[in-house]
């Protein structure tokens, strides 16, 4: 380009002042270049271990629904060396340290990909967790996020020491480029060890936000090693010295000679067709990013219109309902759940009364809920669970008479029943089902609950404090300690032996885990799902039922399960190994 035109004066310009201003001398330029280039290294022995690590803790943060463990792998990943490689060498027009980069970045995904996925194959559980959902929707504003990281990685490459060692680690939280890929290996380590059908969705949305901050981070690298000049005539000359010298570069270079398609790599070689290439990826990609976005807006949306009208529905039944006619609190709600059926309104409240509410009640509240909200009263359905206060329950209950004091076991024994009544309207967010509470007190806590449920994963910690709160406020004790513990419903899977007459050892391990929480929950079912012989005539191996007699004869005989807490489960499909899945 031609100097005398007053666009690349002003540009050559403000790329001078811009390297002055981050201190850049010809030396520090020739510095960066060649650590950028030995951070794509592929001899590194400490790089890979680095990766594996990385990889290893991202995955098992993941898993372990853990941000604190995440971060970590974050702060030790060494993905971005050679994410920045490639900013620079298309920055340059560096066909070599083009080839290098790709090659390295390609080889460290994978391997985290796959170490992910062996890790995922061996661990026992492989419930979804909050962090990895979180990663499988990426939007705009994720891709804003890498845009912005990658400028200020690229910058603080660029300044001294101190200023790298402030910014990089933050610039490597921001952008997270090693737990996506962990994501990746954990919907793949779904798909390959449990055959699961959303892995590969989930392994999807990961690899959308890695390629996201990929593309992201190179475009802003591109960017600022342009504006600083860092190829500069002297520093281009000792770069191409040093690459003649590294065994590495001077193979790549070898190779790319040997090609035949050498020459075509340097006609695409220029600096706008670069920028063009990269700008219109990022354009490709923006495309599923936005349609994210647009489903995060609606869901906002959604989740403002839903509060706005749960204000309202609290407001008119304070006003309406929630005093008597002296003024004093009548009721509380203690839940208010709504729902949207076609044009029909359906308002589902639990309230803690004094006083029972009557059919004309409930229907003047509809009336006055319609006129607040603008519907038609036949458009709202209320559906109103009414627990008793002590007072209600007292006034309304016959005295019995007083024909000797209760003792202290009896007196025991009506307060837990009181409880268990109490905590009979405690439902569990979904898919959780609740087995049963066992209640206890001690001279540390006047009352200990816990409550067992039944689910493929953990409770969120929001969704324990809003049931804990609700259990307290129901039972008007504050100081309740309410203990959450989970059975998982998938025990596990037994394979059969053609040849097999009693129950092994390994299987025995399973059953005896089965025969235990049969026993302590005789409200619990286990299922035993096995293929059928033939899907044309719905017949069993006569071997498989000889199979289910032994299983079912271990678990009454040692554990003395029921016959009729087994139940056998046929899938409709032929199978070549006789497999059986336990399932509560």
């Amino acid at each position: 380009m031609p100097l005398k035109n007053p666009f690349f004066r002003r540009l050559n310009y403000f790329r001078r002042r811009f390297a002055h201003n981050l201190g850049l001398t010809d030396a520090r330029k020739k510095q960066i270049y060649q650590e950028i280039c030995e951070s794509v290294s592929l001899s590194s022995v400490s790089y890979w271990l680095q990766v594996l690590l990385a990889a290893g803790i991202a995955t098992l943060g993941l898993v372990l629904n853990s941000p604190a463990v995440i971060i970590g792998a974050m702060l030790i990943s060494p993905l971005m060396g050679s994410i920045l490689a490639s900013g620079l060498a298309l920055a340059v027009g560096d066909v070599i340290l083009v080839v290098r980069a790709t090659i390295n970045l390609i080889l460290s995904c994978s391997l985290a990909i796959a170490f992910a996925i062996l890790l995922v194959s061996l661990l026992p559980f492989k419930e979804m967790t909050s962090e990895i959902m979180a990663r499988t929707q990426p939007n705009l504003l994720d891709l804003m996020v890498a845009l912005f990281s990658g400028a200020v990685g690229s910058v603080a490459i660029c300044q001294e020491q101190k200023g790298v060692a402030t910014s990089l680690p933050g610039v490597a939280i921001a952008v997270a480029l090693m737990p996506p890929l962990c994501v990746v290996g954990y919907g793949l380590g779904l798909v390959f060890s449990v055959a699961n059908s959303n892995g590969l969705q989930v392994a999807m949305g990961g690899g959308l936000l890695f390629f996201t901050n990929l593309v992201a981070i190179v475009f802003t690298a591109m960017l600022v090693f342009f504006f600083v000049h860092l190829d500069t005539k002297n520093v281009r000359e000792q770069i191409h010295q040093w690459q003649d010298r590294d065994r590495e570069s001077h193979k790549a270079q070898q190779i790319l000679i040997r090609l035949p398609t050498a020459g075509y790599f340097q006609k695409i070689g220029s600096l706008p067709g670069r920028f063009l290439l990269i700008l219109l990826t990022i354009l490709v990609i923006s495309l599923p990013l936005n349609q994210s976005l647009g489903q995060l807006r609606q869901e906002i949306i959604r989740k403002r219109q839903e509060n706005n009208l749960r204000t309202l529905i609290t407001e008119t039944w304070q006003q309406q309902l929630g005093k008597l006619s002296n003024g004093e609190a009548r009721a509380y709600i203690n839940q208010l759940l709504i729902a949207e059926q076609q044009e029909n309104l359906i308002v589902q409240l639990q309230v803690v009364t004094s006083k029972f509410y009557s059919q004309t009640e409930r229907e003047n509240f509809v009336e006055r809920l319609a006129q607040v909200l603008r519907r038609k009263p036949e458009s709202i359905t209320l559906k109103l669970v009414q627990i008793p206060t002590g007072q209600l329950v007292e006034s309304q209950t016959p005295q019995p008479l007083a024909l000797a004091s209760p003792n202290i076991a009896e007196l025991q024994t009506q307060f837990f029943q009181a409880v268990k009544t109490s905590l009979q309207s405690i439902s569990l967010p979904s898919p959780a089902q609740l087995i049963t509470t066992e209640i206890s007190i001690s001279a540390i806590n006047p009352l200990s609950i816990q409550i067992i449920y039944l689910s493929d994963r953990d409770l969120q910690e929001d969704g324990k404090n809003l049931l804990t709160n609700q259990i307290r406020n129901q039972l008007n004790i504050p100081q309740t300690t309410v203990v959450y513990s989970r059975i998982n419903p998938q025990l596990g899977s037994l394979e059969l032996v053609q040849e097999q007459t009693e129950v092994t050892a390994p299987q025995k391990v399973i059953l005896d885990q089965a025969g235990k929480i049969l026993k302590k929950y005789p409200n619990l079912i286990l299922s035993l799902q096995l293929p059928l012989a033939s899907e044309k005539t719905n017949e069993t191996d006569p071997l498989l039922s000889d199979h289910l007699d032994n299983l079912r004869r271990y678990l009454t005989e040692k554990w003395q399960v029921k016959d009729s807490q087994i139940q056998e489960k046929f899938d409709q499909k032929n199978s070549n190994s006789m497999q059986l899945r336990l399932t509560l």
